[in-house]
């Protein structure tokens, strides 16, 4: 599961990096539109995502979460193992599918702790995900799987990690996509925050 992440100037930069650094797929892809300021994202918030286009993969800002059965909510995750089954996510998985850069992202206990989720030595965390169309604009969700040991402690889900160079596959090959779907996340450090907090809204 993934209800909220962190992003900042630095995954504005991660974002270019990736650019410059990953295979010619990746060498047309377009700057994001407007500044990334250091922010918590939120479900229904807009957010800068990597989709992939006729042109190259491009820069976009999306709201996170598609629109659910229930007036004023959102569904803004997905899993992995079913994911290409369900209506609402099949045709985004098979054909629009996109990567959610993060600084790191939180998780909250049974207990109601906070915990931050971030790689050790890494500038960014590259989040599997998917988007579709809606009358307000283009939504994506965030594809969850099995959570590894470095996160089962906290919770039984966790959020489709990418490899750098596993990028522009997960963009571009569907041969590719079917096994990333099914891959081990690495494994991540983890800090966590004594407090009593709850996902308002969720």
């Amino acid at each position: 599961m993934c209800g909220r992440y962190y992003i900042d100037d630095d995954t504005a930069k991660e974002i270019e990096k990736l650019v410059r650094q990953a295979d010619e797929k990746l060498r047309g892809a377009l700057p994001c539109e407007m500044e990334i300021k250091a922010k918590d994202i939120h479900p229904s918030e807009k957010a800068p995502i990597l989709v992939s286009s006729d042109s190259g993969p491009e820069c976009r800002w999306q709201k996170w979460g598609f629109l659910g059965f229930q007036k004023g909510r959102v569904i803004f995750n997905a899993r992995c193992e079913s994911a290409t089954e369900k209506p609402m996510f099949r045709e985004a998985v098979l054909h629009r599918r996109a990567v959610i850069p993060a600084a790191w992202f939180y998780e909250w206990d049974r207990r109601k702790q906070k915990h931050t989720f971030f790689r050790k030595g890494k500038e960014a965390l590259f989040m599997a995900g998917c988007c579709r169309s809606y009358e307000d604009g283009d939504r994506f969700v965030i594809l969850t799987t099995q959570a590894n040991d470095s996160m089962k402690p906290v919770h039984d889900r966790m959020p489709l990690i990418l490899e750098r160079a596993e990028v522009a596959d997960w963009l571009f090959e569907d041969a590719a996509m079917i096994e990333l779907l099914h891959k081990a996340p690495p494994l991540l450090e983890c800090r966590s925050e004594y407090e009593q907090m709850s996902l308002p809204g969720i």
